[in-house]
């Protein structure tokens, strides 16, 4: 058994057919009588017709009036913005005057949020001065978006003792790099640090390797 059609055109097509089927083949289809039924089955299918071109014309216009409002409003706020440069002026450093029109003063520009700290650094020594550092960004809602990340390094003396100070060996868009040439042999430790205009955040866990 055929199924009955879901889409708008392939509906049209079917009760076309069977307006042309039921008219040269009467014999086949006793209970549909031509005088009533075919006739009915034609005056539905003509009253789509009919609403589909008025669609079709109501879309059209509906057009032609979007890009006349829009052209409308592009030239209203032309013209609003000219009165708003000469109004700030006119009031000078009276500036809250401009809230008579609407216009109150100009916030100043928020601060950026510092971003959160990275998490989870992770190290990979993948050969000889080489190492894949891996982390997760900061968790989501403790501060501001990251713009980049700072990778850090600090190492041990040869004969042991305090940490040298940490100093930047990398920059990265994304939550992994990969470093090289890095020293061989001394304790070293690595450290990620997220960078935005609101400053630098906290740094992540520190990572200890030995290449």
């Amino acid at each position: 058994m055929a199924q009955f059609p879901n889409a708008e055109a392939d509906i049209v097509a079917l009760a076309s057919a069977m307006i042309a089927g039921y008219t040269a083949h009467p014999a086949d289809f006793p209970s549909m009588d031509p005088l009533t039924d075919l006739v009915a089955l034609q005056a539905a299918l003509s009253g789509y017709t009919t609403a589909k071109l008025a669609q079709i014309d109501a879309l059209a216009a509906a057009q032609v009036a979007t890009e006349a409002k829009n052209l409308q409003l592009d030239g209203l706020e032309d013209k609003m913005r000219d009165e708003l440069k000469k109004s700030e002026v006119d009031v000078g450093i009276d500036s809250e005057k401009l809230e008579y029109i609407g216009w109150g003063p100009k916030a100043p520009p928020s601060a950026a949020v510092t971003p959160g700290q990275p998490r989870n650094l992770d190290p990979v020594i993948q050969g000889p001065g080489t190492l894949f550092l891996d982390w997760k960004p900061p968790a989501r809602g403790s501060g501001g978006t990251v713009r980049t990340y700072v990778i850090e390094r600090r190492e041990q003396p040869a004969g042991g003792g305090e940490f040298g100070s940490w100093a930047q060996v990398g920059i990265a868009l994304e939550t992994e790099t990969t470093v090289t040439g890095q020293p061989r042999g001394p304790q070293l430790e690595y450290r990620i640090k997220a960078v935005n205009a609101g400053g630098t955040s906290i740094p992540s866990n520190t990572a200890a390797v030995v290449l």
